[in-house]
């Protein structure tokens, strides 16, 4: 009989099981840690030790917990957990972004679906109600998420950007902006989101290759018969809005003879436009300086208005296109600049719904003709009815060289997919170059570290080269801007009103500014001694939403009492560490420094942290808009990980 060997063994007796079956066990684990109180014992423990705080970036409270914004939680608990561990008091107070286009676009589709088309005539107090409940359920459902991931930290009481404290704390700070003359009125050309209606912010475009129909135009010179100069443009929509063209002073341009006409083009393009035009044996005639090119003034193709020739010598290249650059100062920055250096009006005949059409800013009879009004910019298959109507026009005019198909990185609205226009229109905007605040942000990128420090250089790029912040938007769900109308339609932002709307809204909640009258309002936060115009009406914008999560230096870091360092009695509210993704340089990161320096005089963060991103068998980021491409398949959640 053989010996049962077991039993001559002397080991431990334990009731654990033979499987570890995270799956059922994990789950009644972190119940148990709830149901006991673990991180309120933690902190309670370590109350009044030195003071460690990681501010958390707020993601979006719009669909499930993604595993890239998994990954970005579990890192903040391995830090927070590292420094509680080293003896350090390490509270974590998380956060969501509440308010934006996503789901203000999610909720008037559901609208519709529930009430036809009649949803899109929902009121603005309406749609906020629903984006308010739509935020909430979401929070609810991530919230049980990350504490299924096992993240400690105080899920009872986290910052919410909708919440009226935090709304009331950002005005406060967008107050303080205000004061310190950061903020303007003005018209010039920003992104636009023709399907969303709406201005977007930098951060909210992406770049990706787009098929444009790029066409070389002839411009007959005035007082010189049958001569031309010949332009390239990859938007020929933006040509009714055409007021000049731009040549760089420093190159050299030619007259070339062929056929029954003369053109004018650059030199050193001359080869290429001859062959994309189709012109054989043509004759140089003589060149051209930058003083003679000045004097010339060309006719619009199809608008009854001239077109002077200006240098533009800062963007005017020798690699593409004829050397010269059709100026539309209503659709594009360096448009916009040329167009204010030298007088031109800010030209833009577009609508709100990404149409052609009539403006106040130049004489009837030298805008478009009725043929192009009321066509839509909007592409279907690499083409638009503006596009097809303006390429019609130039073909019964006899002024198209050439048509082709020109592949090139173009800006697209992150939430559309669309491609944007670049659009003139009356915003508020943030001045980055205020008395020298650019290079202030320069320098105090210098103060903070950066790991890796590759991250230095790329928000130090961003910074560098960002245009002013157009920070308000077309949109109901957001913080309303507090400003007024007077009966001319001057603006009137006053940082006292911004203040009581701060109050009123600590007090009300925000969407008392979309219930009230414009005369209620008025009456409730005009100050006592105001002696500037009476407001006839109130805006009906919104702040851009990275105000709303970049202003948490203000709205978190220096309100919630638990994260507050005291080092020699003096208060020092800067978080020790930001950690988010490498898209948060044009993001978070960016937005948080721009707001806290101009409204706190100092960086919001001592260290920012950057990571990657989780990617698929492939290489290639997995992300939430391109779930179940590339080589992974949907859902990509943490929920799907953890009930494996």
């Amino acid at each position: 009989m053989a010996m049962d060997y077991k039993n001559s063994l002397n080991l431990p007796k334990t009731d654990f099981p033979m499987k570890a079956d995270l799956v059922s066990r994990e789950p009644k684990r972190l119940e148990q840690w709830l149901a006991n109180g673990l991180y309120e014992h933690i902190q309670a423990r370590r109350a009044g030790a030195e003071r460690f705080v990681l501010h958390d970036g707020p993601p979006f409270a719009n669909g499930d917990v993604h595993i890239g914004t998994a990954l970005n939680k579990i890192l903040k608990d391995f830090i927070i957990k590292y420094h509680t561990l080293r003896g350090q008091s390490a509270p974590y107070v998380p956060g969501w972004d509440c308010h934006g286009l996503p789901i203000e676009f999610k909720v008037v589709q559901e609208l519709r679906k529930k009430s036809g088309e009649a949803a899109a005539g929902a009121d603005a107090a309406t749609i906020r109600r629903e984006c308010a409940a739509y935020a909430r359920k979401y929070i609810d459902l991530q919230r049980a998420q990350f504490k299924r991931l096992g993240v400690l930290g105080d899920w009872d009481h986290p910052y919410l950007t909708l919440d009226p404290a935090y709304e009331a704390a950002e005005l406060g700070m967008f107050a303080d902006i205000v004061d310190k003359g950061f903020v303007y009125r003005g018209k010039k050309p920003v992104y636009w989101s023709i399907p969303c209606r709406t201005a977007l912010a930098e951060a909210e475009v992406e770049y990706q290759d787009h098929v444009s129909q790029s066409v070389f135009v002839k411009f007959p010179v005035v007082g010189r018969p049958n001569t031309f100069v010949v332009i390239w443009t990859t938007t020929p929509w933006t040509l009714p809005a055409n007021l000049a063209i731009a040549f760089n002073s420093t190159m050299s341009y030619t007259i070339v003879y062929t056929g029954d006409a003369s053109y004018i083009v650059a030199v050193s393009l001359l080869s290429s436009v001859a062959e994309k035009c189709g012109w054989e044996n043509y004759q140089i005639m003589r060149s051209l300086s930058g003083e003679e090119l000045a004097t010339y003034v060309c006719q619009h193709p199809f608008c009854n208005r001239p077109a002077p020739l200006l240098a533009g010598d800062a963007f005017v290249e020798s690699t593409t296109g004829s050397g010269f650059v059709h100026i539309a100062p209503g659709h594009g920055l360096e448009d916009y600049q040329l167009g204010r250096q030298n007088g031109l009006p800010i030209f833009s005949p577009v609508d709100d719904n990404g149409c052609l059409c009539h403006t106040q800013d130049l004489p009837i009879e030298q805008q478009m003709p009725a043929s192009l009004i009321g066509k839509s910019i909007l592409e279907k298959n690499h083409k638009s009815e503006a596009n097809e109507a303006v390429l019609e026009l130039l073909r019964e005019k006899q002024m198209l060289l050439r048509q082709e198909d020109y592949t090139h990185s173009y800006p697209h609205c992150w939430r559309s997919k669309t491609p944007v226009i670049f659009r003139a229109m009356d915003q508020w905007f943030i001045r980055i170059d205020h008395q020298d605040f650019r290079n202030q942000a320069l320098k105090a990128i210098e103060q903070v570290k950066w790991i890796p420090d590759w991250g230095k250089n790329r928000i130090e790029g961003a910074v560098k080269s960002r245009p002013d912040w157009c920070i308000s938007r077309q949109r109901c769900w957001g913080v309303p801007i507090p400003a007024f109308y007077d009966a001319q339609r001057n603006p009137i932002l006053d940082a006292r009103i911004v203040r009581n709307a701060a109050a009123l809204f600590e007090k009300s909640g925000s969407n008392v500014w979309f219930e009230k009258t414009a005369q209620e309002l008025w009456t409730l936060l005009r100050p006592a001694d105001w002696t500037g115009p009476e407001a006839a009406a109130k805006s009906t914008d919104t702040l851009d939403v990275w105000i709303d999560s970049g202003s948490s230096s203000r709205s978190v870091l220096m309100k919630r009492p638990e994260l507050a360092h005291h080092l020699a009695g003096v208060d020092d509210w800067q978080a020790d560490v930001y950690l988010e993704g490498s898209d948060q340089h044009r993001g978070w990161f960016q937005s948080s420094l721009l707001l806290s320096l101009a409204g706190n005089g100092a960086p919001p963060y001592k260290t920012v942290l950057t990571h990657g991103f989780m990617v698929d068998a492939d290489r290639e980021k997995i992300s939430k808009s391109k779930q179940g491409q590339g080589g992974y398949q949907k859902p990509q959640t943490s929920e799907a990980y953890v009930k494996k």
